[in-house]
């Protein structure tokens, strides 16, 4: 692979200790890389330069650390965490995987993207944070104890209420679409009081459908009004049996409710902090448990659903998802400018999403299949054709079509991009009109 880190001035935070490290670590990727095919192949090479990278990474957690600690960095203990998740979590699955797979150059590239991508997005988002530039995302999280000890519970509530073995998947979900999903918001509240809890839990349809549906002996395999309706009632249940574990919140009641548009949910986490949001997967479909306490939304909430109004607007809300159906276009580039642009572009004919790296686009994929894939050939890291070869891997996603963007058009380029068989390529210069004209023609003619 010809995959590289690129320094950029923007990842440059101020601080001299801590640029200076990560320009380290960059060299190191970089380094792991540019190894000759015939090098990635001697496990031996793999294991001593992943292990200098690895020494590297910790010793430069500890020194940010004590930098934080010097300057009594009010977030420390969530940048702990962070460090702690990578260290404890993510370090030990890649390096599982590359014993599993015997250091074969695939997975060790594999493992060099996933590393490379967490440091670019910790660089640009946690550690930018320090110097007050920016806000972590991660703040007012539930004490770690508390998290894990609701992340049990919620495991617990799973297997004894559905017989469903989950496993969490990640204790920093941060709203990615997942399937077709349901998105129930549930408001507790205590009387006068004004601090308010909101439960936000996200349903994968085919989850709803595989445990609540065979349970009223569904057959037709689709989400209709009675299984909505038994969906909600039966996660009023869930959450009850949560906040039953809590004496703090015991007396509170539930006050609102309401079923979300994704769009609505997006809304909650660009305006909000969540205090816990778990991502898990229970083999039937993925769900999430998200807690924003304590204040409501202002705004932007679907209608609160009551006694009188209940049937008429689960049937309306089914009704919008439906009509409400569109081609989803995942857009990969790293360039914010493009994917912006894209986004305005086709966002009134097709449900857009978008990620700025490849590591990104195969989460994404994972979680929400698309209809198209918009690829930038040329990234940093790991590049349009390593996405690509990934995707056409795996049985489930070989028929997801991806069109190469790129900003060559000379004979050559064209040829070597063609010769990976993509569905096409789009020129990046070409006029905002045509580029929508050819993705509509694409559409169209695979529907005919």
């Amino acid at each position: 692979m010809d995959n590289h880190l690129v320094w950029k001035e923007e990842f440059n935070i101020g601080i001299k200790i801590i640029d200076e490290e990560h320009q380290r670590l960059f060299k190191i990727i970089n380094k792991l890389f540019a190894l000759e095919e015939e090098e990635k192949k001697s496990k031996r090479a793999c294991q001593e330069g992943i292990k200098y990278f690895k020494e590297h990474a910790l010793k430069h957690f500890r020194d940010e650390e004590k930098y934080m600690e010097l300057i009594a960095y009010g977030e420390l203990e969530t940048h702990r965490r962070l460090h702690r998740g990578f260290r404890e979590s993510l370090l030990p699955a890649l390096e599982k995987e590359l014993e599993r797979e015997d250091y074969s150059p695939v997975s060790v590239d594999h493992f060099l993207a996933v590393c490379a991508g967490w440091l670019i997005g910790h660089t640009l988002t946690e550690d930018l944070a320090i110097t007050g530039e920016k806000k972590s995302k991660w703040v007012d999280l539930m004490p770690e104890e508390e998290i894990a000890a609701m992340k049990e519970l919620i495991l617990r509530l799973l297997k004894n209420m559905f017989q469903l073995n989950a496993r969490v998947i990640s204790d920093s979900y941060g709203g990615e679409k997942f399937g077709k999903g349901v998105y129930y918001r549930l408001v507790y509240g205590r009387g006068q009081d004004d601090e308010k809890w909101e439960i936000i839990l996200v349903f994968e349809e085919k989850l709803l459908i595989n445990t609540i549906g065979k349970i009223m002996g569904v057959k037709s395999g689709k989400l209709d009004i009675m299984l909505l309706n038994a969906a909600r009632y039966t996660a009023c249940q869930f959450v009850q049996h949560v906040m039953d574990y809590y004496p703090s919140i015991r007396s509170y009641e539930m006050t609102e409710e309401n079923l979300l548009t994704y769009e609505q949910f997006q809304e909650v986490f660009e305006n909000k902090q969540p205090q816990v949001s778990l991502l898990l997967d229970t083999d039937g479909g993925y769900f999430s448990y998200c807690v924003i306490a304590p204040h409501l939304l202002q705004h932007g909430i679907g209608t609160p659903l009551e006694t009188d109004n209940a049937v008429s607007e689960v049937e309306k809300y089914l009704r919008e998802r439906e009509e409400d159906i569109k081609p989803k276009v995942l857009v990969v580039d790293d360039s914010a400018t493009i994917r912006q642009g894209m986004k305005r572009l086709l966002e009134e004919k097709y449900e857009v999403s978008l990620v700025s790296s490849g590591v990104s686009a195969i989460r994404a994929v994972t979680l929400d299949k698309p209809d198209l894939v918009l690829l930038d050939y040329e990234m940093p890291v790991c590049d349009g054709s390593h996405v690509l070869e990934m995707l056409h891997s795996e049985e489930e996603f070989a028929d997801i079509p991806v069109i190469f963007l790129t900003s060559r058009g000379d004979p050559e380029s064209v040829k070597k991009v063609l010769s990976l068989k993509p569905d096409g390529y789009l020129l990046k210069y070409l006029k905002p009109l045509e580029i929508r004209k050819r993705i509509d023609d694409y559409f169209l003619g695979r529907n005919t």
